[in-house]
């Protein structure tokens, strides 16, 4: 079934049959189209395009299934209300978690259609990924692992957590990478206990903790994995909960496969924690989605009762965080499959020495 049919259908069992969609990865996802501006109107017997006089040509290349239109922005929410008086439509729905207050009031002042607010109808598709958005991910994964065997030969004491944060994404670049996929995280010594401990002005030091964060953006979509290595020999402590992440990993690595909520895919992580005795030192989820987005659903978490899906592409990313001592967080991407998951990143779990 195309994406149009899978979302044709969700808009009729949302009892609608006509969607204006202007989030950029889910026109992406629909369409094709890489520009940065355009609006999608998906209705039962038509899928079209808008978009200026910069992207018709781009537009028309990238986007086969769709009609494309160029338009005069100023006369966006016209046009829309002339092809929904082409089909009768009466109602219209919008993307409620995308679309602002200001931009929701100029469709409700100019278009005589109802809108009707729609939650994640879109993303709710792109969970599953095709077999060639899995490709594009595996590749992101490839580079991120790339770059994590060049960096090992890279960083020493004295260096900045910056300095080793652009070298990564240097190296991701050059490997085909557009850039990376996030803001890296690169936290060493106390400032590893920062679960999202963005490269800093820092100096690595000998005995440091040093957790690296990062992904590749690769075609549109993105790798997200973190390794924990030391600098030096770090202090007992710090290897004995390094071990137990390593541990609670390979468990729910094990125990994870399509048809678990992820709930039970968190407790995996989590449990085995909480029973080493630092549950209160691991305060976010076991992971989450990826691909067009860096944090896509599921979240797998204490309350999440979405149930895995073969072919979800999720993060599993265990962690423990003592303050002003030090943290580890390893995480691996993963596709799930019907008896359990593909790991796709490759590097090292074991901890590494430099």
């Amino acid at each position: 079934m195309s994406k149009l049919e899978q979302l044709r259908n969700a808009l009729q069992a949302q009892g609608t049959s006509a969607i204006i969609i202007t989030n950029a990865q889910n026109r992406r996802y629909l369409t094709g189209f890489t520009g940065s501006a355009g609006t999608v109107i998906v209705t039962n017997t038509r899928a079209l395009l808008l978009v200026d006089f910069r992207y018709t040509q781009q537009a028309t290349e990238q986007s086969k299934t769709f009609e494309v239109h160029e338009i005069d922005r100023n006369r966006l929410y016209e046009m829309i209300q002339e092809i929904l008086d082409q089909e009768s439509i009466q109602s219209v729905g919008f993307e409620q978690h995308h679309v602002t207050y200001y931009t929701y009031q100029l469709m409700a002042n100019k278009l005589t259609a109802t809108l009707k607010p729609l939650s994640t109808i879109v993303e709710n598709l792109r969970m599953i990924k095709t077999p060639e958005e899995i490709e594009i991910i595996k590749k992101a994964a490839w580079i991120s692992d790339e770059a994590f065997k060049h960096i090992l030969t890279f960083i020493k004491p004295g260096l900045s957590e910056i300095e080793i944060a652009n070298e990564l994404e240097s190296h991701m670049r050059k490997n085909g990478a557009t850039g990376a996929a996030f803001d890296m995280i690169v936290a060493s010594g106390h400032r590893s206990a920062l679960p999202h401990g963005v490269a800093s002005s820092k100096v690595i030091e000998q005995g440091d903790m040093l957790t690296l964060d990062f992904g590749a953006y690769y075609q549109g979509y993105r790798s997200d994995m973190t390794r924990t290595i030391a600098v030096g020999e770090p202090p007992e402590q710090l290897k004995e909960i390094y071990q137990i992440v390593y541990d609670s990993l390979q468990h729910a690595l094990s125990n994870m496969k399509a048809g678990i909520t992820g709930q039970n895919a968190d407790s995996y992580t989590r449990d085995y924690i909480t029973a080493k005795g630092y549950g209160d030192n691991y305060g976010h989820g076991a992971g989450h989605g990826i691909g067009l987005d860096i944090h896509e659903d599921i979240f797998m978490s204490t309350v999440c009762e979405d149930v895995l899906e073969e072919n979800m592409v999720l993060t599993v990313e265990p962690g423990i965080y003592l303050p002003q001592v030090g943290g580890v967080r390893i995480e691996d991407d993963v596709i799930i499959t019907k008896d359990g998951v593909e790991v796709i990143t490759h590097s090292p779990k074991e901890l590494i020495i430099l």
